[in-house]
């Protein structure tokens, strides 16, 4: 297997559980459990496992200016990003929300163009254009009057995540073939864990699955989102950004939107187009012309 494949799996992977997780928080959000409670919980969470597996891995040497960067990238990328998809989520729909955080590779080429001066070619421009025009399939057969509470602004909070998930990729891109992915773990999620737990402390912790008793769905479903989308999903990403250009990282965004999507259907939330598998196709098209650009 060579890296281009080991890296493709590890975020096709990764992107498979963040599809489940839009749905498992759109469901969890904030009927059970608060957006910051939640975002509190995924990151202590996180950044013990991290933190215990760490203990067990041979350390690195990083210099200081690399710490306080990664610290930054966590406080900023990670519960940034986490704060607004739960925020999102509490008021846009799923698929809404898989809709606008698609947008990522497009933010992804503009700041790496901006900042690192990354060439964009014209394989690379059709890949974008494809794979965004797989997203605005999935806008334009989206069932007009689903039910949310404050669409205009979930959609608003989705776009926001987006970016700066973007520049999360694209920094973090730097350190991905310099250290171990659990070195940048420690430091982004004990940073980020940080950073929620004042929060936490300023606007409280709310979580009416911790008052009403057990109730075995609820529960689960949070325990897979620790797990999951949380701790393995953060551990394949630094794999696939040691071996991949953080644009072809950003465009298997479109996988979490797919499965997003899908999900909803076979839960009733949506009925199924055919133009999703156009879309799908679309994707994959995009998938690998932003690739081969990059090699």
């Amino acid at each position: 297997m060579n890296n281009y494949t080991k890296g493709s799996l590890a975020l096709f992977v990764a992107r498979i559980f963040s599809g489940l997780n839009v749905n498992v928080l759109g469901y969890l959000l904030p009927l059970w459990i608060a957006p910051l409670a939640c975002v509190t919980l995924r990151l202590l969470f996180g950044s013990a496992v991290f933190l215990i597996v760490g203990i067990y891995t041979k350390p690195e040497n990083i210099a200081l200016g690399d710490k306080l960067k990664l610290v930054a990238l966590g406080a900023f990328g990670i519960f940034g990003y986490m704060s607004l998809y739960a925020l999102s989520l509490s008021y846009t729909t799923p698929v809404s929300f898989a809709i606008f955080n698609a947008m990522q590779p497009l933010w992804v080429v503009i700041v790496s163009a901006v900042i690192y001066r990354e060439s964009v070619d014209y394989r690379k421009l059709l890949g974008l254009a494809l794979g965004f025009a797989g997203a605005l399939l999935c806008i334009l057969s989206e069932p007009s009057g689903r039910a949310a509470s404050n669409p205009l602004l979930g959609n608003m909070l989705a776009i926001a995540a987006s970016v700066i998930y973007a520049i999360y990729l694209v920094f973090s891109a730097r350190f991905a073939g310099r250290f171990a992915s659990t070195t940048i773990l420690r430091y982004t999620f004990t940073s980020a864990a940080t950073v929620s737990l004042f929060a936490t402390l300023f606007f409280g912790f709310t979580a009416p699955m911790f008052e009403d008793g057990f109730k075995v769905l609820p529960f689960a479903l949070l325990a897979f989102v620790l797990v999951f989308p949380t701790v393995v999903t953060y551990f394949l990403i630094p794999i696939g950004l040691k071996y991949l250009k953080s644009a072809v990282v950003a465009l298997y965004g479109y996988v979490t939107l797919i499965v997003a999507a899908v999900v909803s259907f076979i839960m009733g939330v949506d009925k199924f187009e055919p133009v999703v598998l156009l879309s799908l196709i679309l994707i994959g098209v995009s998938i690998y012309l932003v690739g081969i650009s990059d090699n």
